[in-house]
């Protein structure tokens, strides 16, 4: 099992930024030197502090402290002969996250996985709403399953700027429910086997993950996801719908042609050089969600980096998959398999 490098990685890193596949980051975020000095130098110089960049940004992510700590599992939402569901919460980076985790019946430690949902208005979502066909089957195959509510969701804490700043709180919630299910010492959960699986926006979540904390999980599946060039999903969902936050978004961040080098460092494509897990991608040929296309371009951008990443393409499916969802999940139990257990 490969050593853990995310409290290394987050608490201070600045890595330097490769080109991607949408060219090179803009603010390169450079290590520390820390070279001994010379027999001939009577002093060693000071270290270059990292390059200033912006806090809404992939690199920012980066460079954050990642926090994800005391997961407490609460009532008891069901019981079945195979597994018991309960309400959890946990920290995130200072906030309390709510979710839903199943433990399977038996003896343990049993491998885990963080679940990451699409959109659901957070008006109307309630804890572990979403994936609830994941949750039940991956859990009956032998994982631990930890639904993440993310930030203003159910009885998360809110996080007023989340949106505006393009949900990158999300990509946090989802590094602390790791972070949390490896230092929670419960007998049931392998802290050295931990897997992610997103779908739609949950996809976008688990591409900035992989981005943001290479070596945090051993694997990643998506289903369905949204664009890995967030000014694709603006424009699709929120200016094409009427959305009053994309002028809140346009005001602060200026719009993809007004600002590119914001855009292109809030894009994961943009470093998926730093991504070390391997990763499968799921996406209906019908889809009229989320189109094929946006995914095919992200399996261009990490297989251009030298990625281990697979597109299955399943033909007349649609967003949500239907005929094809049991195929689709015997791959992802195989995937999982090969990297988990």
């Amino acid at each position: 099992m490969r050593l853990r490098r995310l409290s290394c990685a987050a608490a201070g890193l600045a890595l330097l930024l490769a080109a991607g596949c949408t060219g090179r980051a803009d603010e390169d975020a450079r290590p520390t030197a820390s070279a001994s000095a010379s027999p001939r130098t009577t002093s060693a110089a000071p270290s270059p502090s990292p390059s200033p960049v912006d806090p809404v940004s992939i690199q920012a992510l980066i460079r954050r402290e990642h926090s994800g700590s005391g997961l407490r599992l609460g009532t008891v939402l069901a019981r079945t002969a195979a597994y018991t569901s309960y309400a959890v919460t946990y920290e995130s980076d200072g906030l309390t996250i709510s979710g839903l985790m199943n433990i399977p019946a038996g003896k343990g430690p049993f491998p885990a996985l963080v679940l990451a949902h699409g959109y659901i208005n957070p008006a109307v979502y309630t804890t572990g709403r979403g994936l609830a066909r994941e949750q039940d089957l991956l859990t009956r195959e032998g994982y631990v399953v930890l639904h993440t509510d993310y930030r203003n969701h159910a009885r998360s804490d809110d996080d007023p700027d989340n949106d505006v700043n393009l949900r990158l709180g999300y990509t946090s919630d989802v590094i602390g429910a790791v972070l949390a299910l490896r230092g929670s010492g419960r007998p049931e959960i392998d802290e050295d086997r931990i897997g992610l699986l997103g779908r739609s926006m949950g996809g976008g979540v688990v591409y900035n993950t992989l981005v943001v904390a290479p070596g945090l999980v051993d694997a990643a599946v998506v289903f369905a996801p949204v664009s890995g060039r967030p000014q694709d999903n603006l424009e699709r969902f929120q200016r094409g719908e009427g959305d009053p936050i994309a002028a809140e978004i346009d005001a602060a961040h200026g719009t993809p042609e007004e600002n590119p080098r914001f855009w292109r460092n809030v894009s994961p494509l943009t470093f998926a050089h730093r991504a070390t897990e391997p990763l499968l991608i799921h996406h209906g040929t019908a889809d009229d969600t989320c189109p094929l296309a946006w995914s095919k371009r992200t399996v261009a951008a990490f297989e251009a980096a030298g990625k281990d990443v697979e597109l299955r393409q399943y033909r007349g499916e649609g967003h949500t998959f239907g005929p094809r969802w049991p195929d689709s999940m015997e791959a992802t139990t195989a995937f999982f398999e090969r990297h988990l257990r």
